[in-house]
């Protein structure tokens, strides 16, 4: 089953035509998939039907529990728990075909309640040892010994209500990146519960219409962040129930919250005891063998997507998290690392790095299928791609021979900022290098737009506005205070979020405390820190303080966040530049009847400052980076109405301008008047 058109994906790129061939053997290698996938069973989407196979699994016909892990490699297979007292040695599995081991225990003989504890016993190459099952949908932390167990979980079914949330109601997307755990004030770990009550209003009050939850899966380590995963069917325990999270996500869905997960189907934890690493007693049980199952630089384990098992594995866990608990689209972790087999560690300067041997064609193919999974399943689910390689293709419809994702992060947005903080004054900010890094995108590639997430908050980095403030903030974020360095800070912070939201993408991404300024970096508890979760929580009270200037950080992301979904400014597209002042750091550009005016200029401020507009007409000052609800120092009259004004060009064409105070480091927003 191979296609005998030319793909849509070259037809519209004459770039990548030189690799045609590669693009074709990609897009067959997909069909040839899921042809084989339909053959077996239907669909993809009733392919990927893994947790209601795997695991426990009711037998009301026997009156009894059967249980099923994939373990091929394995010699002997037992399970155990406390409705067996423990007895290691005393039920064992049959092996059936596939390589799957399966066990029936009749309630008349085991009584398997809801919350019983158990694990695996299995023999394999690598001895006798007690393990997790693979699809094991609960697993908990002994709080003495520290070891982690499955538990069997089997509740009353959970009461979603009348919830038929569709994320396509929500319009361009503006998401805001949380983390449950470090979610609260109190130094500790937060709760689903928590955050449902306290965390998902303010989101709402804020104005983001979708929430991203990090660290969702279960991970031994807290410190990981969630991002090595031992347990992929397991919600994380040390932040509540499976019912918890799904009671987070009827209410987000309640409040009209769209809820995004971080899924992280990269690598997985190379722990023995509490992943799924030589489950079976092998080292190529879900990963390649040797070498080329490791993830030298995350100190983990690479998947090996050309095997079936480990596909079916990967698909059955994305759709889990759809049916299951509702979630609303992924944002997937890693895909550079996914899809080349030197992880992206190489500079991406030439088509060739994109199409050559380093290609990991088995992990393309199954992020293709697992889009294709998503959207039949869900068809308004959103897909996020966390390349930072841009890779062709990522984010093309799959007929058209791409890999079918809906989004790609913006990765390079907060390299830049980051960069330009660090290394460059910004009395020497080229305009102009802003504008290019905003806009750098093709018009088909849908982008999410950061200025910064939890990546540049983590130690060893520094928030935006710690990095513009430093320690300053611990003293001079009072408002009576006077202080240059905030100042600045403040007003560059403003700057920096707005121009990143209108024009670097059609979504818009932060983390949590960002939009305020949050002071500091996230640490997580750990030996060097003496365990302290002094600096692995948000401290919300900053911005409600109203004697603080946290606050008007907070009020400006209000207010920024309203403007654009008011006037449908990300889903207008790319901005139009109208001009590009060098000398005085100034860009004009525009989305529809708005006119966005940008003065980088450390000192410059122009009275009488001529600027062109799209169209004649009288343009009133909407929002403006400088008032003094946002900290600024409220130097423009936001009543005055500018009027436009006709002048012949050289070229004889008539274009119109207007006259503004043009205030240093201030953005300004006007809205062209209808009448």
């Amino acid at each position: 089953m191979e296609t005998k058109r030319r793909l849509a994906i070259i037809e519209r790129d004459s770039w990548l035509e030189p690799v045609e061939g590669e693009l074709n053997r990609r897009y067959n290698n997909y069909l040839k998939h899921l042809r084989k996938i339909e053959l077996s069973s239907g669909s993809i989407v009733d392919y990927a039907n893994g947790y209601r196979y795997f695991g426990w699994q009711r037998d009301e016909r026997h009156q009894g529990w059967r249980f099923r892990e994939w373990l091929p490699g394995a010699i002997d297979v037992f399970i155990f728990g406390d409705f067996n007292g423990w007895q290691r040695t005393q039920l064992p599995l049959q092996k059936i075909e596939g390589g799957v081991w399966e066990i029936f225990l009749s309630d008349a003989q085991f009584e398997i309640r809801h919350g019983s504890l158990y694990k695996l016993h299995v023999h394999g190459l690598n001895g006798w040892l007690d393990r997790i099952p693979a699809y094991a949908r609960r697993v908990v932390q002994n709080e003495r010994t520290k070891d982690f167990t499955a538990q069997f979980w089997n509740p009353a079914p959970f009461d979603w209500g009348d919830d038929r949330f569709d994320i396509a109601s929500a319009g361009s997307l503006l998401i805001y990146e949380s983390h449950v755990g470090m979610a609260q004030e109190k130094a500790g770990v937060g709760t689903y519960r928590e955050f449902t009550r306290r965390i998902l209003p303010r989101i709402k009050r804020q104005g983001y219409n979708a929430v991203q939850l990090m660290a969702v899966a279960e991970h031994p380590y807290y410190g990981s962040f969630g991002y090595h995963v031992s347990n992929f069917f397991a919600v994380s325990s040390r932040c509540g129930t499976p019912e918890e999270l799904k009671a987070l996500v009827k209410r987000a869905h309640q409040l009209g919250l769209a809820v995004i997960m971080d899924i992280v189907h990269a690598h997985y934890v190379k722990n023995i005891n509490e992943g799924i690493n030589e489950l079976d007693g092998t080292d190529h049980h879900y990963s390649p063998a040797g070498e080329a199952g490791i993830q030298k630089y995350w100190d983990s384990k690479v998947f090996d997507y050309g095997k079936d098992e480990v596909q079916h594995f990967l698909l059955s866990n994305a759709k889990f998290w759809l049916d299951e608990f509702r979630f609303d689209g992924f944002r997937f972790d890693g895909v550079t690392s996914m899809i080349y087999h030197h992880h992206g560690y190489t500079e991406f300067d030439c088509r060739e790095k994109f199409f050559d041997e380093s290609v990991n064609r088995d992990a393309l193919c199954y992020l293709t299928l697992a889009n294709k999974l998503i959207h039949d399943f869900r068809p308004h689910a959103v897909t996020i791609a966390e390349d930072v390689s841009g890779m062709p293709g990522m984010c093309i419809p799959i007929a058209d021979g791409g890999v079918g994702f809906d989004y790609r992060l913006g990765m390079a947005i907060p390299d830049f900022w980051i960069k330009m903080l660090k290394e460059v004054p910004d009395e020497q900010w080229d305009i102009w290098d802003i504008w290019n890094i905003m806009t750098n995108r093709l018009p088909e590639v849908k982008t999410v737009a950061y200025a910064e997430s939890h990546d540049q908050a983590l130690v060893g980095d520094k928030t935006i506005a710690f990095r513009l403030m430093d320690k300053e903030m611990y003293t001079d974020m009072n408002r009576a205070s006077q202080n240059l360095v905030i100042d600045r800070g403040m007003a560059l912070h403003k700057m920096i979020r707005l121009i990143t939201l209108v024009t670097g993408g059609q979504a818009y991404l932060n983390f949590m405390g960002n939009e305020f300024g949050h002071p500091e970096w996230i640490d997580f508890p750990r030996e060097g820190n003496g365990w302290s979760y002094q600096y692995a929580r948000r401290q919300w009270s900053l911005a409600s303080n109203p004697f603080l200037r946290y606050s008007q950080l907070n009020d400006f992301d209000i207010a920024m966040l309203r403007m654009v979904k008011k006037y449908g400014v990300l889903a207008d597209g790319y901005p139009y530049n109208l001009a590009m002042d060098r000398d005085n750091k100034t860009m004009v550009f525009n989305h529809g009847d708005l006119l966005f005016v940008f003065n980088w200029h450390p000192t410059a401020s122009i009275p009488d400052y001529v600027l062109p507009v799209p169209a004649p007409g009288r343009y009133k000052l909407i929002l403006s980076t400088d008032e003094k609800r946002f900290g600024g120092a409220g130097r423009e009259d936001l009543s005055v109405v500018h009027f436009s004004y006709p002048e012949v060009c050289g070229d004889g064409v008539t274009r119109h301008y207007m006259k503004i105070y043009n205030t240093n480091r201030t953005a300004f927003v006007f809205r062209r008047l209808k009448r």
